[in-house]
């Protein structure tokens, strides 16, 4: 209801993972070069950790979009609380692949034979699971002994477990040391620091359409503090703040409204906040300027995943 107000295109900071709006940030851009690199040269397991709401699912979702979509086959398990039957069914589902019997062993069989055959044309066969701090660890060794699906010299199925720092917690566990070691690429998604923070709201604005400032320089300070630099915080936070200044007919948005709404989602300010190693809190009575380089293009970003080496 607020896009024509703010001239925008589309809303700017939805609730959905969407890899149209994914900035990239130096962090992000490594845990997507990460995770090509190890889908693409067949590396078995790869592991992405992160807090929540840090971007962990989208970042997912691009990387899927990075390759051709004729190479690669992908099954994402978004809700990882199954037992193993129902695991197998949803994957081979998710492949395209309709399940001829409900044992786990035929299963395999059909799943086996399918990897062969997609080996032979070259394509590449990836199961992503988010939320994999939730695996059960049954489900968990049962997963590893998928990646025995090989030729004599290549993995058949690279398998992807996203979560939160739980997950790590988890793969320290000595039961599933077998695990760990197969584990050959790791990355984490991390907080924005503040000119990380500005960067990202300015370039969702671009994207959505806006052409002039939305946000005033000192709500977007403010919006940084409240949401302690988490993507999904500060997506919760912008929203509720575009509505209620189209409600109340200002722009670009006041602090004074951040402020408000930052106090009704139940939110504190944190004064000093350390990202990557560097102080990320911008100090109230002063505003840095977020340099060029802070977030490249979107489009130009993207196009340098694609382009690494492989």
């Amino acid at each position: 209801m607020y896009r024509s107000f703010f001239g925008l295109r589309v809303p700017p900071f939805g609730p959905s993972p969407d890899p149209r709006f994914l900035c990239m940030t130096p962090h992000i851009r490594e845990a997507l070069a990460c995770l090509q690199y190890g889908i693409a040269t067949r590396k078995g397991f790869v592991v992405m950790t992160g807090e929540v709401g840090t971007g962990k699912t989208t970042v997912l979702k691009t990387v899927l979009s990075t390759f051709a979509k004729d190479r690669i086959s992908s099954a994402f398990v978004f809700n990882p609380r199954l037992d193993v039957l129902d695991f197998l069914e949803f994957v081979l589902t998710d492949f395209g692949i309709p399940p001829r019997t409900c044992s786990k062993s035929g299963m395999l069989l059909q799943l086996n034979q399918w990897l062969i055959e997609r080996f032979r044309e070259r394509g590449l066969c990836v199961i992503m699971v988010d939320e994999a701090q939730n695996l059960s660890w049954e489900l968990l060794e049962e997963i590893r002994l998928l990646t025995n699906l090989e030729s004599s010299s290549e993995k058949l199925l690279q398998i992807v477990l996203s979560g939160q720092p739980e997950l790590a917690d988890k793969l320290r566990d000595p039961s599933v040391r077998q695990l760990r070691q197969r584990v050959s690429v790791w990355c984490r998604t991390q907080p924005l620091s503040w000119d990380q923070t500005q960067a990202y709201i300015t370039e969702r604005l671009r994207i959505a359409g806006a052409t002039h400032p939305v946000l005033s320089p000192q709500a977007i300070q403010l919006v940084h503090r409240y949401s302690n630099g988490i993507p999904r915080l500060i997506n919760l936070i912008c929203e509720h703040a575009l509505i209620s200044a189209f409600v109340e007919q200002i722009k670009p948005v006041p602090a004074r409204i951040v402020e408000s709404v930052s106090l009704e989602l139940d939110l504190d300010m944190q004064p000093f906040l350390i990202a990557n190693g560097n102080l990320a809190g911008a100090p109230q009575d002063t505003l840095p300027t977020a340099t060029p380089s802070a977030v490249d293009s979107h489009a130009d970003s993207i196009a340098s995943v694609k382009d690494i080496e492989l």
